[in-house]
């Protein structure tokens, strides 16, 4: 992969945007690469529990990259390059049976903001910011964001930002829901995401059906996602983590869940 690194700490997959000459801007290649990352991540065999997604250097990612030489190539319109290449990615991440840290260690705009609201634990340094870039250059908001910033930050603030394309600071983010967790610099943002992620590595199985329950709560009725916590309370209770669990707990001792 030349545009994104990946390694695996402790059964924590580390996944970083890495074309740094550009702020960590997406083009063709750095997309291609992170679909190679997700599926290694995905695979059992490299026992990842939990994922950490930050950028390299002094940005986040700085959205798509607008001089991505091969953009031009492309056929149909920006919809379709959506459609068929970023929705993918997104679906992925949704789908993942892990937890996902977000480490926004610098700017977060455009697309790049997508990806940080992403995250299920979002992680900032005083140093980050926010920007839904789009208008800047006559464009709609994508990646998901105008799904996901309603519902985390509400409706007047996720219009706000949008319409006017004004940067938003960490600090500020932390204030509006957005950041879950603020440290002061980007070293200790790193050590910050990193032991919440390992933390999350020994957590149960039971951790990815919270995240299942908690994507499918935004478009099911009351009474369909009461059936659908009865059926993963089934395949939770059916899982050797809840033993260990009970047992634990009987035993008055830390539980050593193994994530089955």
């Amino acid at each position: 992969m030349e545009r994104i690194s990946l390694e695996f700490r402790n059964h924590v997959a580390l996944l970083k945007f890495n074309h740094t000459d550009v702020l960590n801007a997406i083009g063709g290649q750095m997309l291609e690469d992170l679909g190679d990352a997700l599926a290694e991540i995905k695979d059992p065999a490299n026992g990842a529990r939990a994922l950490v997604l930050t950028g390299e250097g002094r940005a986040f990612c700085a959205g798509a990259n607008l001089q991505d030489e091969g953009r031009s190539k492309r056929k149909g319109g920006a919809g379709d390059s959506l459609r068929n290449i970023y929705h993918p990615l997104l679906f992925t991440l949704r789908d993942l049976e892990m937890p996902i840290v977000t480490a926004v260690n610098g700017a977060a705009a455009g697309v790049g903001m997508s990806f940080a609201a992403m995250g299920d634990i979002v992680c900032a340094s005083k140093k980050a910011y926010f920007l839904q870039a789009f208008a800047r250059i006559g464009l709609v908001p994508d990646g998901g964001s105008t799904f996901l910033l309603p519902r985390l930050i509400g409706w007047g603030r996720a219009m706000e930002l949008s319409l006017l394309a004004e940067r938003l600071d960490a600090e500020k983010a932390q204030e509006w829901g957005l950041v879950n967790r603020l440290f002061e610099d980007n070293d200790e943002l790193m050590q910050g995401a990193m032991a919440i992620a390992m933390r999350l590595a020994k957590g149960p199985r039971s951790l990815a059906l919270i995240r299942k329950a908690y994507w499918n709560t935004w478009h099911n009725s009351f009474e369909q996602q009461l059936e659908l916590e009865a059926q993963l309370q089934n395949q939770a209770g059916a899982s050797t983590d809840f033993k260990e669990g009970v047992s634990a707990f009987l035993e008055k001792r830390d539980a050593a869940f193994k994530g089955a």
